[in-house]
Protein backbone atom coordinates (compact mmCIF):
# COMPACT_ATOMS: atom_id res chain seq x y z
CA UNK A 1 0.00 0.00 0.00
CA UNK A 2 1.43 3.59 -0.98
CA UNK A 3 1.64 5.65 2.15
CA UNK A 4 0.73 9.22 2.28
CA UNK A 5 3.69 11.77 2.42
CA UNK A 6 2.38 13.13 5.48
CA UNK A 7 2.35 10.12 7.24
CA UNK A 8 5.16 8.48 9.34
CA UNK A 9 2.99 4.60 10.19
CA UNK A 10 0.05 3.44 10.15
CA UNK A 11 -3.66 4.38 11.82
CA UNK A 12 -6.09 2.62 14.24
CA UNK A 13 -9.46 2.60 13.27
CA UNK A 14 -11.34 5.72 14.98
CA UNK A 15 -13.45 4.21 17.70
CA UNK A 16 -16.62 5.51 17.26
CA UNK A 17 -17.42 6.64 21.34
CA UNK A 18 -14.13 9.13 20.62
CA UNK A 19 -15.42 10.20 17.45
CA UNK A 20 -18.92 11.23 19.46
CA UNK A 21 -17.14 12.38 22.57
CA UNK A 22 -15.11 14.84 20.45
CA UNK A 23 -18.25 16.19 18.41
CA UNK A 24 -20.36 16.04 21.76
CA UNK A 25 -16.65 18.72 23.18
CA UNK A 26 -17.12 20.89 20.74
CA UNK A 27 -21.08 21.27 20.53
CA UNK A 28 -20.41 22.09 24.27
CA UNK A 29 -17.61 24.48 23.26
CA UNK A 30 -19.78 26.32 20.84
CA UNK A 31 -22.93 26.89 23.57
CA UNK A 32 -20.82 28.55 26.07
CA UNK A 33 -22.26 31.46 26.91
CA UNK A 34 -19.82 34.06 25.65
CA UNK A 35 -22.02 36.21 23.47
CA UNK A 36 -22.45 36.68 20.00
CA UNK A 37 -19.00 37.85 18.35
CA UNK A 38 -18.34 37.49 14.89
CA UNK A 39 -14.49 36.83 15.11
CA UNK A 40 -15.30 33.25 17.42
CA UNK A 41 -14.26 30.23 15.75
CA UNK A 42 -16.83 27.63 15.05
CA UNK A 43 -15.26 24.71 16.77
CA UNK A 44 -17.47 22.17 15.76
CA UNK A 45 -17.32 23.33 12.13
CA UNK A 46 -13.40 22.29 13.03
CA UNK A 47 -14.40 18.79 14.62
CA UNK A 48 -17.23 17.91 11.63
CA UNK A 49 -14.69 18.98 8.85
CA UNK A 50 -12.10 17.10 10.64
CA UNK A 51 -14.06 13.77 11.30
CA UNK A 52 -15.58 13.77 7.73
CA UNK A 53 -11.91 13.93 6.16
CA UNK A 54 -10.63 11.20 8.06
CA UNK A 55 -13.48 8.96 9.04
CA UNK A 56 -16.19 9.73 6.16
CA UNK A 57 -18.07 6.94 6.51
CA UNK A 58 -18.77 7.65 9.88
CA UNK A 59 -19.46 11.51 10.07
CA UNK A 60 -21.30 12.97 6.91
CA UNK A 61 -23.76 15.04 5.44
CA UNK A 62 -26.48 13.74 7.57
CA UNK A 63 -25.03 13.87 11.26
CA UNK A 64 -23.64 17.59 10.28
CA UNK A 65 -27.19 18.47 9.43
CA UNK A 66 -28.20 17.30 12.80
CA UNK A 67 -25.84 19.08 14.76
CA UNK A 68 -26.39 22.27 12.11
CA UNK A 69 -30.42 22.46 13.71
CA UNK A 70 -28.80 21.95 17.35
CA UNK A 71 -26.86 25.32 16.55
CA UNK A 72 -29.73 26.92 15.02
CA UNK A 73 -31.91 25.89 17.93
CA UNK A 74 -28.90 27.23 20.37
CA UNK A 75 -28.36 30.52 18.74
CA UNK A 76 -32.51 31.41 18.27
CA UNK A 77 -31.29 31.69 14.43
CA UNK A 78 -33.34 30.99 10.98
CA UNK A 79 -33.93 27.28 11.46
CA UNK A 80 -31.53 26.06 8.60
CA UNK A 81 -29.01 28.40 8.67
CA UNK A 82 -26.21 26.61 10.27
CA UNK A 83 -27.67 23.08 9.17
CA UNK A 84 -26.90 24.22 5.57
CA UNK A 85 -23.96 26.13 6.29
CA UNK A 86 -22.31 22.21 8.02
CA UNK A 87 -23.79 20.35 5.18
CA UNK A 88 -21.74 21.90 2.54
CA UNK A 89 -18.72 21.72 4.81
CA UNK A 90 -19.46 17.84 5.10
CA UNK A 91 -20.01 17.37 1.57
CA UNK A 92 -16.85 19.69 0.38
CA UNK A 93 -15.05 17.88 3.03
CA UNK A 94 -15.80 14.79 1.59
CA UNK A 95 -15.19 15.75 -1.31
CA UNK A 96 -11.68 16.67 -0.27
CA UNK A 97 -10.59 13.76 1.76
CA UNK A 98 -9.08 11.58 -0.12
CA UNK A 99 -6.78 14.13 -1.22
CA UNK A 100 -6.40 16.16 1.73
CA UNK A 101 -4.73 13.63 3.71
CA UNK A 102 -1.67 13.66 1.06
CA UNK A 103 -0.93 17.05 1.68
CA UNK A 104 1.51 18.72 5.51
CA UNK A 105 -0.95 19.78 8.01
CA UNK A 106 0.23 23.32 6.91
CA UNK A 107 -0.92 22.52 3.29
CA UNK A 108 -3.79 21.18 4.55
CA UNK A 109 -4.70 24.21 6.96
CA UNK A 110 -4.50 26.23 3.68
CA UNK A 111 -6.74 23.63 1.63
CA UNK A 112 -9.57 23.78 4.59
CA UNK A 113 -9.74 27.84 4.69
CA UNK A 114 -11.86 28.56 1.95
CA UNK A 115 -14.10 25.66 2.97
CA UNK A 116 -14.47 27.80 6.45
CA UNK A 117 -14.55 31.11 4.32
CA UNK A 118 -17.57 29.42 2.46
CA UNK A 119 -19.41 28.44 5.36
CA UNK A 120 -19.28 31.66 7.64
CA UNK A 121 -20.10 33.30 3.79
CA UNK A 122 -23.51 30.93 3.18
CA UNK A 123 -24.32 31.43 6.83
CA UNK A 124 -23.69 35.24 6.36
CA UNK A 125 -26.01 35.27 3.32
CA UNK A 126 -28.82 33.17 4.90
CA UNK A 127 -28.93 35.71 7.32
CA UNK A 128 -28.92 39.08 5.02
CA UNK A 129 -31.55 37.49 3.49
CA UNK A 130 -33.83 36.84 6.42
CA UNK A 131 -33.22 40.90 6.83
CA UNK A 132 -30.43 40.73 9.95
CA UNK A 133 -27.95 42.87 10.24
CA UNK A 134 -24.52 42.75 9.00
CA UNK A 135 -22.32 42.09 12.15
CA UNK A 136 -18.97 43.63 10.51
CA UNK A 137 -15.95 42.89 9.09
CA UNK A 138 -14.79 40.85 12.61
CA UNK A 139 -16.53 37.91 10.41
CA UNK A 140 -13.00 37.66 8.08
CA UNK A 141 -11.18 36.50 11.47
CA UNK A 142 -12.88 33.34 12.06
CA UNK A 143 -12.29 31.25 9.00
CA UNK A 144 -8.63 32.18 9.87
CA UNK A 145 -8.73 31.21 12.83
CA UNK A 146 -10.51 27.71 12.05
CA UNK A 147 -7.96 27.00 9.54
CA UNK A 148 -5.23 28.01 12.13
CA UNK A 149 -6.66 25.42 14.34
CA UNK A 150 -6.61 22.82 11.90
CA UNK A 151 -3.19 21.16 12.56
CA UNK A 152 -3.32 21.16 16.25
CA UNK A 153 -7.09 19.67 16.15
CA UNK A 154 -5.36 17.31 13.67
CA UNK A 155 -3.11 16.65 16.11
CA UNK A 156 -5.20 16.22 18.80
CA UNK A 157 -7.73 13.80 17.43
CA UNK A 158 -5.45 11.33 15.77
CA UNK A 159 -3.57 10.99 18.84
CA UNK A 160 -5.55 7.80 20.29
CA UNK A 161 -5.28 6.54 16.98
CA UNK A 162 -1.28 6.52 16.23
CA UNK A 163 -0.31 4.24 19.37
CA UNK A 164 0.63 0.63 18.59
CA UNK A 165 -1.72 -1.72 19.46
CA UNK A 166 0.17 -4.19 20.29
CA UNK A 167 4.84 -3.48 19.51
CA UNK A 168 7.20 -6.12 19.33
CA UNK A 169 10.72 -6.03 17.91
CA UNK A 170 9.54 -8.41 15.34
CA UNK A 171 6.27 -6.38 14.25
CA UNK A 172 6.99 -2.41 14.44
CA UNK A 173 3.62 -1.65 12.82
Amino acid sequence: MIMPRGSDQLLLPANPLFIALTLLIALGFNLLPLGRQPSMPDLLAVTLAFWAVHQPRRVGIGLSFTFGLMMDVHQGALLGQHALAYTLLAFFSLALSRRLTWFTLAQQALQVLPLFAATHAVSLLVRLAAGDLFPGWGLIVAPLIEAALWPLVTLLLLAPQLRAPDPDQNRPL
